[in-house]
């Protein structure tokens, strides 16, 4: 079908592809989306996590075996799930492709396809139910003790945008007729830099590096989905743009947007 997409067009009635990441660009400041999306002003880009990227193919890849296997993995039996598979779905290369948009729906209402790409999908053969999955990696600091690598919670400003990312995986798998889990998955690995002597192997130029593995259960809330996908469809037409967010930033989520500051400063100083 016909493509909207990139900055928006008003006069255009196809319908308008918006990601998932986008709708997160929205919830965290309606200003600096609206300029993206309505007026086509290109922000600066994050650098890739390309170490990031590489910890999620390769558990992509582990988990991949036992898809073809439709087995439950080793580690999903520690952990209480041999009653689940790696879902094996005609689509599911498709929904790992975040660039297309691969794991998308319509909604109606709104004229606006909503998609990005998922991690990972389980699947409970005996009641046909799924669960998403979504792998993370870091490299986390020590207890107080300094006896073991500080557990990970999903506490913190920056990981209400996980939780959200789940949410919405969720919810455009309901809208596309599955029967959807509110359970998702967190496979979290977390970088060992304390308690290892080292990572160089000794005759040949490799290095292993080792990680903690964690599995965190999440209860997904898809509930704020569809009013917000509605305010950002009226965003979309707004003629003025909105307002920058005066929290939600900074380590405790009570500063204002970083550009509105920016912004501030160079009109305290004559310079816009």
């Amino acid at each position: 079908m016909p493509r909207h997409r990139g900055t928006y067009n008003p006069n255009n009635p196809e319908p308008y592809e918006v990601s998932r990441s986008q709708i997160q660009s929205f919830m965290n400041c309606p200003a600096c989306f609206w300029m993206n999306r309505v007026k086509g002003i290109k922000f600066p880009g994050m650098p890739g996590f390309l170490l990031n990227t590489a910890t999620d193919t390769l558990l992509k890849k582990d988990f991949d075996k036992f898809r073809e296997l439709q087995k439950p993995h080793p580690f999903m039996e520690r952990h209480g799930l041999g009653h689940l598979v790696p879902f094996k779905h005609e689509n599911f290369e498709l929904w790992t492709k975040s660039l297309q948009l691969g794991l998308r729906t319509f909604h109606e209402p709104s004229n606006l396809i909503i998609g990005g790409g998922l991690d990972d999908v389980w699947h409970d053969p005996q009641t046909d139910e799924i669960f998403v999955v979504d792998y993370k990696s870091t490299a986390g600091r020590k207890n107080d003790d300094g006896t073991e690598l500080n557990k990970i919670t999903l506490t913190g400003v920056y990981k209400e945008s996980y939780k959200r990312q789940m949410d919405m995986y969720q919810w455009i798998l309901k809208q596309e007729g599955f029967k959807v889990s509110k359970t998702g998955y967190f496979v979290y690995v977390n970088g060992d830099q304390h308690f290892e002597d080292g990572m160089l192997e000794n005759e040949i130029d490799k290095a292993n590096m080792k990680f903690d593995v964690q599995l965190i259960t999440y209860d997904g809330d898809c509930s704020w989905v569809e009013e917000t996908i509605m305010k950002l469809q009226k965003c979309l037409h707004k003629k003025k743009c909105p307002s920058h967010s005066k929290s939600g930033f900074g380590p405790k989520g009570d500063k204002q947007c970083e550009y509105a500051e920016l912004f501030d400063g160079m009109q305290e100083h004559n310079l816009i």
